[in-house]
Order: C-alpha cells, then structure tokens, then sequence
C-alpha cells in the first residue's frame, strides 16, 4: 500500500489510512488465532502498563494516580516576550501544584522555532521540566540538532507527526531525541510501528507513542523499549479518566489509579467491540463547513454536460454527479 500511494502519498492522511487499514489486519488476524495482538509480537514483557496523563490539570492527574503530567504550552513566538513570561509563569503555577519531584512535561505542538525553544529551556531550568515535545517542525531535523546541542541536559521528544520508518531515519540517527513518540494510527500502522521501534532500540532511545488507545497499549506492553504510555484525558475538565475513543466501543480498558493490568488486554485482537448505539458523523458533515454552493458558473456546467464530461459538484452539502452519455 505505501509504494502503491508514494507518488501522492509517503506521509500525511494517505499513510494515517494505510495505518488503520494495517490495524484492522492486525485485529482480524489476533481474532482468527484467537491471541491478544501483544502476544502476537512478542508477549508481555511487565504485568503492569504505566500512564502519565495529558490534559489540562496535573494536579488533577497526580490525584488520579498517574506518574506525571502533561500540558499544552499556551503561547509561542508570535506573542514575544510577554508571551515568553507568561509561559513561565503558567509552568511554573504548574510545578509548584504538583510539587518538585512529580515528572511535569511540555507539550509545544510544533510551535515554536529554535532560538524561542532554547530561550524557554534556558527560563525553565529550575522547574525541573521532565521534557519538552514537539518544539519545532517534524521537518527540521537540523532545529533538534541545535537545541540539543544548546541544552544537552534536557530531554526533548518528537515524532507524533512524523510518518513511517523512513521518516524517523534521520530523527533516530542524529541521536537529538531523548524519546520518539509515533502514533500507531498514523505513522502506518503496528507494522511499521514495530520497525521504528526496531531502529530506535539500536540507539538506546526509547518509544512511547503518542495516544491511541488500546491500539498503543498492545504495542507498549510488548516492547521492552517502551516503557510506559500516555493517556489523553478525554473529559471535559480533564479531572475524570473517560474512554479515550469515548463511546465507540463498549469496552475500552481505561486506566485505574495510574496503570492497566495487562490482563485486560487478554481478548482476541485488540480486544474491542463496537458500539452499535455509537452515533454516526453524517457524511455531509465530512467537509466543515461544507460547501453551499457550486464552485463552477452554470455556463461552465453546461459546457462540461455537452462535452460529455462527469462532474460531481458540492452543492448544498450534497454531491452531485452529472454525466452525458457520448
């Protein structure tokens, strides 16, 4: 499937559906052998599976339980040095409602640039920052170099929106990661996943993929490089464990107290079933906001009818597909 798409495809939604299209596989086969897919690849290498949470409050998530926290850093760049302050200040607030051991991570979601990420590395020192994810572009491979090189001491991590094993070639051999993050329904699936993983071992960096669910927790289980899992707190204050893929399955294993006893992963497959009372996304609601009128001129509708072409024009949240028979 990724050398049939490579011309259009190589990362981004064609391989992300590679990866679930690659899942599916994976749980049809587990369901065929009747094994957990973690038994598949390797079996169990810990009882328990660890979590750090991410969301809004790590008070919150030490309260519940979980080893560490993780929060979204609220200002980047643009916002200049009152913004840098801020960011400061709002970590900060953080560490000193966890105390100064519980393991506090940042999350900068490809914000921010190389000189605003050393400045903030540099601000933060005393905050015992456990490591800061996703600084810079996925793409700027030399921009890890630098920041690594400027803070040699501090963990940084990337990789949630980096796409199969050839795209974390280069983030695995210059050795600037202190931990790669892929996303199994992303990066092409629990394939491709176990090959990253593979190539990370080889230089002693550890993998903790980003969210996904059960379909991590199989992967993380089985890996004795993996050592523990994120949990995206996926209630409205953040302060509940709830279903990280909410009401699609009717049996989710969620986290208790901060870790999952891995027998709770001891279903055929990924161990999941659907929801049959799951509301369904409306097709016409795929595109939002979704188109509400045509993007071609009646005249220029016309013309295609009479030569004989197929058009499939958005109309009013609808597609329709015209043709001419020649």
């Amino acid at each position: 499937m990724y050398r049939a798409s490579m011309f259009y495809g190589r990362k981004g939604l064609p391989v992300a559906v590679i990866s679930v299209i690659d899942l599916a596989i994976w749980d049809l086969l587990g369901k065929i052998r009747n094994e957990p897919v973690y038994k598949m690849i390797g079996g169990a290498t810990r009882e328990r599976l660890s979590f750090y949470c991410t969301g809004p409050e790590p008070a919150a998530a030490k309260a519940m339980g979980f080893f560490g926290a993780k929060v979204p850093l609220p200002y980047g760049p643009g916002e200049g040095n009152d913004g840098m302050l801020k960011n400061v200040d709002f970590l900060r607030k953080h560490r000193e409602s966890v105390g100064p051991d519980f393991p506090l991570m940042v999350d900068c979601y490809m914000s921010l640039n190389v000189p605003y990420t050393i400045e903030l590395a540099k601000r933060c020192q005393d905050l015992n920052i456990n490591w800061f994810e996703e600084c810079l572009s996925p793409d700027d491979t030399e921009g890890f170099e630098l920041i690594k090189r400027a803070h040699p001491t501090t963990k940084f991590t990337t990789g949630e929106h980096e796409y199969s094993r050839y795209g974390f070639r280069k983030l695995i051999e210059g050795r600037n990661l202190d931990i790669l993050q892929p996303d199994v329904m992303w990066v092409g699936g629990l394939t491709e996943l176990l090959k990253v993983s593979a190539m990370a071992s080889a230089y002693d960096i550890p993998v903790v993929p980003h969210a996904s669910g059960p379909y991590s927790y199989h992967f993380v289980v089985s890996q004795a490089n993996s050592p523990f899992q994120e949990y995206l707190a996926n209630s409205p204050d953040g302060k509940s464990v709830l279903p990280v893929f909410g009401n699609l399955f009717t049996n989710e294993p969620i986290p208790q107290k901060g870790y999952l006893d891995v027998v709770e992963l001891d279903k055929p497959g990924f161990g999941l079933e659907l929801n049959p009372s799951a509301p369904l996304i409306d097709a016409t609601n795929v595109l939002n906001p979704a188109p509400t009128k045509t993007l071609v001129s009646a005249q220029e509708q016309e013309q295609h009818k009479s030569n004989g072409v197929i058009n499939c024009i958005p109309h009013e949240s609808q597609s329709t597909c015209v043709s001419r028979d020649t």
